[in-house]
């Protein structure tokens, strides 16, 4: 072969520039990172159990999902953590070569022979499941100008109009949001509910039986009674929206023919989901949130993906609000 070459040089140089420009033209095509991928594909597990100790949400959220972890095929070790707040995390390693879409679509599937071991407050809540490589992408801060914008609005701000937006690009795998959007809280007052003989599940049943949205149905649909010319769909006020709405939820009847109301044993108010953060950036309130890669995502271009996004959200920003990378 080498002496094919050596007696015909002219074809040789033609080959080396035919190589030479076909480089040229991949180049720019090339991924450009820092690092390689080197790191196994991990998977997150996410839950909540609001109001529960480390050990009834280790005993009662962490072990039934892990029994069902370990059918998961190509896993090399997961690691499991619950907290005082409720929250358990369940991070799930696999070999090198594993396919990250495809190990996340068997660990919901095995989540779903799970669902019926946890309890019904984390059914309800959800269980997430999200592929994100362990290391921050970047962090984004969402600052008051003029510090007049409160923590609480922010937080409510960046989960709804920003986290959402940039959990849909290609390469995102996750959106950690240091902040908390709005929530109803409702403080339930102990000496109270024991007066009244009363416990914490049936506050919360109250508050679930009355905060539904249910179909009410129509009216002069079939079959309908002869004569009927109108067909017409009802309405009613369904979830609750302001403080007054969920304090005025009856919990039962008393024995004077009164109705005994959610606000006689508890103080309802429009605060912050969660009251774990508070941020602040140079002296001025804020929120912030931190961007996980999916595994195998190119660092470069999903921070490109994510400033252009920024860019276009800027302009319909409150003017009290800026974000900075």
């Amino acid at each position: 072969m080498p002496q094919f070459f050596i007696d015909r040089p002219v074809f040789a140089w033609v080959i080396a520039i035919f190589i030479a420009l076909a480089g040229l033209v991949a180049i720019p095509k090339l991924p450009v990172a820092r690092f390689p991928d080197i790191a196994p594909p991990s998977i997150s597990i996410f839950a909540t159990y609001t109001g529960a100790s480390v050990e009834t949400v280790n005993d009662s959220v962490v072990r039934p999902i892990e029994k069902e972890l370990s059918s998961v095929k190509n896993v090399l070790y997961y690691e499991s953590t619950a907290d005082s707040t409720g929250g358990a995390n369940i991070m799930v390693t696999f070999k090198p070569g594993t396919n990250a879409d495809l190990a996340q679509v068997d660990v919901q599937n095995r989540l779903k022979n799970a669902e019926a071991q946890l309890p019904e407050v984390v059914r309800r809540g959800g269980v997430s499941v999200e592929a994100a490589e362990s290391g921050f992408l970047m962090v984004l801060t969402l600052r008051s100008v003029s510090g007049e914008t409160d923590e609480l609005a922010l937080g409510d701000y960046m989960t709804r109009n920003i986290s959402e937006e940039l959990k849909r690009l290609p390469g995102v795998g996750r959106v950690q949001q240091f902040g908390s959007p709005r929530a109803m809280r409702v403080w339930v007052d102990p000496a109270r509910l024991a007066a009244y003989d009363l416990t914490m599940a049936d506050v919360t049943e109250a508050i679930t039986r009355e905060n539904a949205q249910v179909s009410p149905g129509r009216v002069g649909d079939e079959p309908t009674v002869p004569g009927t010319k109108v067909s017409t769909p009802l309405t009613v006020h369904g979830q609750l929206t302001t403080p007054e709405a969920f304090a005025a939820i009856p919990l039962r009847a008393k024995p004077d023919g009164g109705r005994l109301l959610l606000s006689d044993v508890a103080r309802v108010e429009l605060g912050a989901q969660t009251l774990a953060f508070s941020v602040s950036s140079n002296g001025k309130p804020a929120a912030a949130a931190a961007i996980q890669m999916r595994p195998g995502a190119n660092a470069v271009s999903t921070a490109a993906a994510i400033e252009k996004r920024l860019a276009e959200l800027r302009p319909s920003m409150p003017q009290d609000m800026e974000i900075a990378i």
